[in-house]
C-alpha cells in the first residue's frame, strides 16, 4: 500500500512499526514522515546487504523490531529493537540481519540505500506508505 505524503501542519500520530509491517519483500525502504529536509523511513531486512557508503551524510539506523548487525571495515555495532546506530559519512557499512529486522532510517531526502554503488538492491527514492 503506498500512500500520499503527510502535508505539512497536519497533525497525526504515525506508527513505524505497523508501516514497517505494510511493506512487501526486504531491502525496499519507504518514507512515512519528513522534516524539513529530512526523512523517517522504514524497511523489513533479512540477510547480507552490499559494501557501501554515503559520502556527503550520516546515516541513522533506529531497530523497531528485531536486531541488526552494522558491518564496519574494522569491527560491527549489534543493535536490538530500541537503540540507535548513527554511521559517520564517508564510512563503508554493510548490514546485516540473521532474522527479519524492521527498522527506520534518518536521512536526507534523496540518499540512495546503496550510496554511490547502484545494483539490483538499489531501491526507489521517495516512495511512501
Amino acid at each position: 500500500m503506498i500512500s500520499t505524503p503527510i502535508s505539512r501542519g497536519q497533525r497525526i500520530a504515525i506508527d513505524p512499526l505497523d508501516k514497517a509491517r505494510k511493506i512487501e519483500g526486504h531491502w525496499q525502504q519507504r518514507v512515512i514522515a519528513e522534516m524539513n529536509d529530512y526523512q523517517f523511513k522504514v524497511a523489513r531486512l533479512e540477510g547480507d546487504f552490499i559494501w557501501h557508503r554515503h559520502a556527503d551524510t550520516d546515516e541513522t539506523f533506529i531497530v523497531l523490531e528485531g536486531e541488526l548487525r552494522i558491518d564496519f571495515r574494522d569491527g560491527a555495532m549489534h543493535l536490538r529493537a530500541g537503540e540507535i546506530g548513527i554511521v559517520p559519512k564517508g564510512v563503508e557499512h554493510k548490514p546485516y540481519a540473521a532474522r527479519e529486522v524492521k527498522i527506520m532510517l534518518i536521512e536526507p531526502r534523496g540518499v540512495v540505500n546503496t550510496g554511490e554503488e547502484h545494483n539490483e538492491r538499489t531501491a526507489p527514492n521517495d516512495l511512501w506508505i
